[in-house]
């Protein structure tokens, strides 16, 4: 059988290692764009490959996806991040899991990993094409034709569409009849000029709630995590966790929403005011002033300048602070609205969300319910994950069902 995969990405790359390595008698070969294959892998982690997240619990690990989360629940019971894990570490490459639980090669160099799986594809014989750009592709008498940039014609039994992010693959998968969802930029800062973020670039904290303040309940989206202050604005994973979860609500109004920030999530305001009630009555006898340091878990700078907002001078006592001027502050504390003027970058990952319908693919093969013999993986699905290695665990599980799949005679 010829098995033809367009895109030498993660998924590809995977998904054709497993077909040959299950089935010799298939001939693979990969058709990649560019001049290199595994352009993605080479420079996620800042260059480092998070090659996927140490969260082999399913029903929370689906949790970390906004898109795809229903369908990779069964898909991850065949293959998950301890799955990948054993088979880089069968193939001689030592992995680290970090402190936050994401998974690295222990040389910190994501070259560790392209240089296993091509050495795996060429120990396998798969046939690897540079510079093979697919403009063409149509499905005839049980068979598909491929037609390249250059002019050249190809004829695949079976195809796996892994194109990742692409015009082009999408283009590719709607001329056999795939229905696209929209594809939108997800995991991305946010730019906000506020003066209460002043002079606090670099001040981070590691679990605030975020909301986002749209029209009606679905645009009221709510994560936590860390967050960064920034010169532009904001980052940090519960930023880029909030980023992920409203891409499409955020595309819908034009990046431009207005955000509630909890400082000290997950207290409520009431229960805010409730512990500065308490502060002030056990500093009733002090002269202690209000701004020289912060009673509750808050960096001093950042205490000041939420002081400062709300018009408590930094001159006044505890013992002063009227019961209103607190009540202020606390809602201040844990619903200050700011208002995002536009999405940042996150150098990190490149990630879309949309893509082919999942509705349209088979998860157990990863086989179009569309076009038959056509299968899908990776990217070019409608499937995105937070950051921390799972949009990688997404390309390798989706991969291995498709690899499996394509190796099976019928």
């Amino acid at each position: 059988m010829d098995i033809i995969i367009i895109g030498g990405g993660a998924a590809g790359f995977f998904a054709g290692i497993i077909c040959a390595e299950n089935n010799p008698n298939t001939r693979v070969t990969i058709l990649e764009t560019s001049t290199k294959v595994l352009g993605k892998v080479r420079i996620s982690g800042g260059g480092r490959c998070n090659v996927t997240h140490h969260c082999f619990d399913i029903a929370q690990l689906v949790t970390y996806y906004p898109r795809g989360s229903r369908e990779l629940r069964g898909a991850f019971t065949r293959f998950q991040p301890q799955d990948i894990m054993n088979w880089f570490e069968k193939k001689g490459v030592s992995l680290k899991t970090e402190a936050d639980g994401r998974v690295f090669p222990v040389t910190d160099n994501s070259e560790t990993i392209v240089n296993c799986l091509i050495k795996a594809a060429q120990t396998n014989l798969i046939n690897i094409r540079l510079k093979s750009e697919v403009v063409a592709l149509q499905f005839k008498n049980n068979h598909f034709e491929i037609t390249l940039k250059q002019g050249e014609c190809l004829r695949g039994d079976r195809i796996l569409l892994a194109t990742g992010s692409s015009r082009r693959g999408y283009q590719l998968a709607q001329s056999l009849g795939h229905e696209i969802i929209k594809p939108l930029p997800s995991l991305f800062t946010f730019k906000i000029k506020d003066e209460r973020f002043q002079g606090l670039e670099g001040i981070s904290m590691n679990s605030v709630g975020l909301k986002l303040c749209g029209k009606g309940k679905k645009q009221s989206i709510q994560q936590s995590g860390s967050l960064l202050i920034t010169h532009w604005g904001i980052s940090g994973f519960g930023v880029l966790k909030l980023s992920a979860f409203g891409a499409k609500i955020l595309a819908e109004n034009n990046y431009q929403m207005l955000l509630s920030i909890n400082w000290l999530f997950p207290n409520n305001p009431e229960q805010v005011k409730k512990q500065l009630l308490e502060i002030k009555s056990e500093y009733s006898q002090s002269r202690q002033y209000i701004s020289s340091f912060s009673p509750l878990p808050l960096p001093k700078r950042l205490w000041q300048k939420l002081l400062n907002f709300v018009g408590i001078s930094s001159q006044k006592k505890w013992s002063e602070v009227s019961k209103s001027e607190l009540v202020k502050l606390a809602k201040e504390l844990a619903q200050g609205e700011y208002e995002i003027l536009g999405k940042g970058v996150f150098k990190d990952e490149f990630v879309t969300c949309g893509g082919v319908n999942l509705k349209e693919v088979n998860f157990s093969t990863m086989e179009s319910k569309i076009c038959p013999n056509l299968h899908l993986a990776g990217e070019v699905l409608d499937i995105d994950g937070v950051t921390g290695g799972f949009n990688f665990q997404s390309a390798w599980t989706t991969g291995w069902l498709a690899g499996l799949a394509l190796s099976k005679s019928y």
